[in-house]
């Protein structure tokens, strides 16, 4: 069976509702994935994901857990919405072992 395919007219984030929806995701899970990847995309100057990758990812999880000291369990959550935008909504393989910085599993402030 091939992949559901979100309409390529729609701008990028559409393109991951649309996505998200065909799923079956939560709500709450979309509303976070949605607010996951425009944080990766606004912390690489707004660039296409298309046009960065491995490299770019782990930049911005590391600086999760290094400079916004993020649990680890946030770092995850940002982690899966960036592999799903490229495995799901681009059709980009990120199946590469990603080197990170991982976020203490400790960290139990509150997060904002």
């Amino acid at each position: 069976m091939e992949p559901f395919r979100p309409n390529p007219n729609l701008k990028l984030m559409d393109q991951v509702t649309q996505v998200l929806r065909y799923h079956h995701y939560a709500y709450s899970t979309q509303k976070n994935y949605g607010q996951w990847i425009r944080h990766y995309i606004g912390f690489h100057g707004n660039r296409h994901p298309a046009e960065m990758g491995k490299t770019e990812i782990e930049s911005f999880l590391s600086y999760l857990a290094e400079k916004r000291q993020v649990a680890a369990s946030t770092q995850k959550q940002a982690l899966n919405a960036i592999v799903f935008l490229y495995k799901r909504v681009l059709f980009i393989p990120v199946d590469e072992a990603l080197e990170l910085v991982r976020a203490n599993p400790d960290i139990s402030r509150a997060e904002g």
